[in-house]
């Protein structure tokens, strides 16, 4: 495309200060975070629960959930402290050029003759970025895990397993990042300008590749799946997929308690062979028809085609994704500015360039936000028709409870932050009330506040 040439030779002005510019979009993303934190912090320091959860959760659990919030707040913050000590020491002190060196001069001095190259090069220093990172991240991963999450006795793992995860997370990453990462390289260097059209395609067949192969020899590694047992919960799962026509392969249930008390359900696998899976904490802590709701609410998901929607936006996102690098690769002012005056890497024209599209992904993620909440009360508002609604509100307020999650937010923090409603505002639209349970179907065709949920999957 000529015009990306164009633009590309536009942008590339010798001198240009891309370091400076670079560190000024850093800057500004953390601090508007930052004021959204605070802003979040002082919700987070009320003592009444919203007026919707008054009746449904207790003082004490309130005041838990709070004190659970606001450790992860301080958290978020002194973690978000680290993370830009460390990407300014990267920046300042030249780490990029200096590993890229490093690595090279041993490739040259010890790999066998025939592994030489960018591509060998790049995978080098890619592994060994990786496990840097890995490495100096390794306090904040720790206290995550072993500190908040067992503080508010979340966390059931072990050190044994978190150190077991961890090196099967790296041997997984050098096993499926060696060819990847160097296909994705071959294909820049091999056909021409054009290159995103083909990374596209690449992108897209990784991704049906993914789907094919993460249950069967992924997933296994770090979690158990059995077969849900035979009862009512699945005899009411079948014929709630039976109804709806979903293409119901199997029903697994995965050992999420051996990790953490946090409770979820999902499905996957291609559009003619799905498979659900439940966590053991939600059939633990759930009724039967509490479990069915919830699936009810995830399967609304696929009957109205938000997961087909979210692929399509995904991929056109990678393909907007490939087709800008393609207008910096070449960008000789841009790897200058960062230290590279000889070598002009692919994969640190990658690097560099989703540093500058930074202030894009934010905008993108706040627009994604908004959708997420649109999906997520359509989707609820389809175990409304179902007949699901008091089960679905009573399985929220349960979920709501058990994971401490948040029951309030500010508006402008949830708007960036949340990809689903916050619980007083799925109630409203649920038209719970405690003891009369009739949906409101103003609130569940659009209109509704625009703040989120938190992290949760449902």
């Amino acid at each position: 495309m000529d015009y990306l040439r164009v633009l590309g030779q536009s942008l590339d002005r010798s001198g240009f200060p891309w370091k400076k510019l670079i560190i000024t979009f850093q800057v500004a993303q953390y601090v508007f975070e930052g004021f959204l934190s605070f802003r979040q912090y002082k919700i987070l320091q009320e003592t009444r629960p919203p007026k919707t959860l008054e009746g449904e959760v207790d003082q004490e659990t309130y005041d838990k959930s709070q004190a659970y919030g606001r450790a992860k707040a301080r958290f978020g913050s002194i973690s978000g402290i680290y993370s830009q000590v460390q990407n300014f020491g990267t920046i300042y002190y030249d780490v990029l050029p200096r590993l890229w060196d490093l690595t090279g001069t041993w490739l040259f001095r010890y790999s066998p003759q025939g592994f030489t190259g960018e591509i060998m090069h790049t995978l080098i220093f890619f592994f060994i970025y990786n496990l840097i990172t890995t490495i100096i991240n390794l306090p904040v991963a720790y206290y995550s895990t072993f500190v908040l999450e067992e503080k508010f006795g979340f966390n059931k793992s072990t050190v044994k397993l978190w150190v077991t995860d961890l090196l099967k997370g790296q041997a997984l990453g050098i096993a499926l990042g060696t060819p990847l990462l160097s296909a994705f390289l071959a294909i820049v260097q091999k056909t021409g300008n054009s290159f995103f059209y083909y990374l596209f395609l690449f992108g897209i067949s990784v991704q049906l590749f993914a789907i094919t192969i993460y249950p069967i020899a992924i997933l296994p590694l770090f979690n158990k799946l059995s077969p849900l047992k035979e009862g009512d919960l699945k005899t009411g799962v079948e014929a709630l997929a039976k109804r709806l026509d979903f293409p119901l392969k199997e029903l697994f249930v995965i050992d999420g308690s051996k990790r953490s008390a946090h409770s979820n359900a999902y499905f996957y696998g291609l559009p003619w062979k799905k498979h659900i899976v439940i966590y053991d904490t939600l059939i633990e802590k759930s009724e039967t028809e509490e479990v069915v709701a919830v699936l009810s609410h995830e399967l609304g998901h696929w009957s109205l085609s938000h997961t087909t929607k979210l692929f399509g936006i995904a991929q056109f996102h990678m393909f907007y994704i490939f087709a800008l690098f393609s207008v910096f690769i070449n960008n000789r002012s841009l790897y200058q500015s960062f230290g590279f005056h000889k070598e002009f890497p692919i994969i640190i024209g990658f690097i560099l360039f989703s540093e500058a599209l930074a202030p894009m992904d934010m905008v993108i993620k706040l627009l994604m936000n908004v959708l997420s909440r649109k999906f997520e009360f359509e989707a609820d508002e389809f175990a409304v028709k179902l007949g699901y609604s008091t089960q679905l509100a009573k399985s929220l307020i349960k979920l709501q409870i058990q994971n401490l999650s948040t029951m309030d937010a500010d508006w402008m923090y949830a708007s960036y932050h949340f990809s689903h409603p916050i619980l007083p505002e799925r109630l409203g639209a649920l038209g719970w009330s405690g003891k009369e349970k009739k949906a409101d179907p103003k609130a569940m065709n659009g209109e509704k506040p625009s703040s989120v949920a938190t992290g949760r999957e449902l």
